[in-house]
């Protein structure tokens, strides 16, 4: 059959809300950039003319002429061997959109995408079509799945009357002010050309949504929200590290084997829980300088960005400043958690990391420990919010900026222990510490917790457990952990996402 009737019929059986969202994602990737120039806002203005043009005539055509010639575009490109390409990642980004809504074209050349995969040097397990789907788009399409037309009619007058925001841009003429978006697929069209146009003015990313939350918050809910949803109910969900589908992030495992008694058990339970929490991991044995150098080579090549979330265990012996690797030589820990955050691969995203290690030799001993409690008075003023408010900095847009982001931002920190302080082991089991933080995670999946939840409930269950020195002295002691936090976001524990488990039915 010929390709353009293959196209034109492919075309015909998705329905319009699957087209408006099969553009979303597939506009992905031009979405990130900035705007700082005309020639990127020409650009920009005609990636955003289809989703006008069919939010204003109320008519597909352009986004249809879009997708087809995206099509064209894949079945004319020859994957090149080594170097990877912006056609690379739009091919891998239109597969897995198509995968997603179940509208995968029949004459989509399947050995081209595995090419491309190849160059990636992407595993089997890394070829799971949920990887390459953009997480924050997805809770986006949540977004827009929990609102009528009514809301988003209501966030685009909101939009419109921010005259600097829009000065100039064409594509927000051609809409108009007044839109009518309850024709079927049009509501999305309209949401996601919001969307992406306060994306590329630079004003909200995937961690930066306070711009995209003021406008569904001046929303009236009766009206705006689909059966069963509040417009808090829809601006909290844009407070969460998007880490939608599978897998929930990557995981890489340091632990030090030798002279570290219940070391294997260790690398068990948190390869275990990683699994459970629906994890792509790797374990590395008996780390050394120069491997670490190589891991981290090895994060900052392109398949990585695909991760919504990076997560390490390290674990080894160590003192306040530094960890011990298997060489024998040492690491400087805070060398280790200013050079792994500022990885480029996991930019905006949470990244988790574990210090499993001694650092002192410092005790809490009970032994003689007497406390007493202390308690503070402080003035109390019954100040209505409203009059707080008003003696606040106005801080308006002009003096926000998302562009450049501190490489320690969106980073956790979780210590085994306190500074100066041992921490604790068992000789069969490994370190407590870990033991106690894969029970309680496991126990926690399902159950809407967020990471720090479950990271102040560990800071309780170990300070409650009693610890012995294997030393002649026989001390009892109690070990306290903690942990530093750079989030803006919320990181929620996923439900269990084993790709063998996982199920998925196409959205509407």
């Amino acid at each position: 059959m010929d390709e353009v009737i293959q196209v034109t019929q492919w075309l015909s059986s998705i329905t319009p809300r699957k087209k408006a969202k099969l553009f979303f994602f597939t506009t992905h990737a031009d979405a990130p950039s900035p705007m700082v120039g005309s020639n990127d806002v020409d650009t920009h203005e005609e990636t955003q003319l289809p989703p006008a043009t069919t939010v204003a005539l109320h008519n597909f055509k352009n986004i249809d002429e879009f997708l087809k010639k995206k099509v064209n575009t894949f079945s004319c490109y020859n994957v090149i061997e080594n170097e990877i390409t912006k056609t690379d990642y739009e091919y891998l980004r239109f597969y897995s959109a198509c995968k997603y809504l179940d509208v995968v074209p029949p004459f989509l050349d399947l050995e081209k995408i595995s090419a491309i995969q190849n160059k990636f040097e992407m595993t089997d397990e890394e070829r799971d079509y949920r990887l390459l789907l953009d997480s924050a788009d997805l809770v986006l399409e949540k977004v827009c799945d929990s609102l009528k037309p009514a809301g988003v009619s209501q966030m685009w007058t909101a939009l419109r009357k921010d005259r600097n925001l829009i000065r100039g841009v064409k594509t927000i003429d051609i809409i108009g002010f007044f839109v009518d978006p309850n024709p079927t697929g049009i509501k999305e069209c309209l949401f996601f050309f919001i969307v992406r146009f306060l994306q590329k003015a630079d004003k909200i990313n995937r961690v930066n949504t306070n711009r995209l939350e003021r406008l569904i918050a001046q929303c009236d809910e009766s009206s705006s929200c689909e059966e069963g949803k509040t417009i808090d109910f829809i601006i909290d969900s844009l407070r969460f590290y998007p880490t939608e589908l599978y897998p929930f992030g990557f995981c890489l495992i340091m632990c030090v084997i030798e002279g570290r008694d219940g070391a294997m058990q260790e690398i068990e339970k948190t390869m275990e829980i990683s699994r459970h929490l629906g994890m792509i991991t790797h374990t590395e044995k008996n780390p050394t300088k120069e491997t670490t150098e190589l891991v981290k080579k090895e994060l900052m090549k392109p398949k990585y960005q695909f991760y919504s979330s990076f997560t390490c265990w390290f674990m080894s012996h160590g003192d306040s400043n530094s960890m011990v690797l298997a060489d024998g030589e040492t690491i400087e820990r805070e060398w280790f958690l200013t050079s792994f955050p500022d990885i480029s691969t996991f930019q905006l995203k949470p990244k988790v990391f574990f210090m499993v290690s001694c650092r002192g030799a410092n005790k809490f001993s009970l032994k003689g420990d007497e406390f007493e409690g202390q308690s503070a008075t402080c003035d109390y003023y019954d100040i209505g919010s409203a009059l707080i408010r008003n003696r606040m900095l106005d801080i308006t847009d002009s003096v926000r900026d998302i562009s450049y982001v501190q490489p320690m931002m969106d980073t956790l920190v979780a210590y085994s222990t306190i500074l100066d302080h041992l921490s604790g082991r068992a000789n069969t089991h490994g370190s407590i510490y870990v033991d106690r933080a894969c029970v309680l995670m496991s126990e926690n999946i399902s159950r809407g917790r967020s990471l720090t939840e479950i990271l102040e409930h560990l800071s309780q269950d170990l300070h409650e457990i009693l610890q012995e020195t294997m030393d002649e002295d026989r001390m009892v002691y109690k070990q306290a952990c903690h942990y530093d936090s750079f989030f803006r976001k919320t990181l929620k524990l996923p439900y269990t996402r084993h790709p063998k488990e996982d199920v998925h039915s196409a959205p509407q």
